[in-house]
């Protein structure tokens, strides 16, 4: 079984996406929050489900909100690593570098 371990980034990325949504109606955040634990649940349970995109890169998308969870997979570790959590209308590039 995987663990996640999540880049000091994401933290960042989630703290961010929070505020926003909680500026926009009540309880958004949490509910936004929840959907970005249930995305990194079925990465852990199923992490080679989703494609290679970039670099060793996966991405998995979140059902409701319009967000990306890009990843990769540590075996060595037994880890999924997350090193981002962007707007699908960011750009990719942006994160090659993290």
């Amino acid at each position: 079984m995987y663990t996640a371990f999540y880049l000091d980034v994401v933290r960042e990325d989630i703290l961010d996406a929070r505020q926003w949504y909680a500026e926009q109606q009540k309880d958004l955040d949490a509910y936004f929050v929840s959907a970005i634990k249930e995305a990194v649940a079925n990465i852990i349970k199923m992490p080679s489900a989703y494609a290679v995109r970039y670099k060793n890169v996966r991405i998995a998308h979140t059902k409701i909100f319009p967000y990306n969870i890009h990843f990769f997979i540590d075996e060595t570790k037994e880890q999924i690593v997350i090193t981002g959590i962007i707007h699908n209308k960011r750009k990719d590039a942006l994160f090659l570098e993290r």
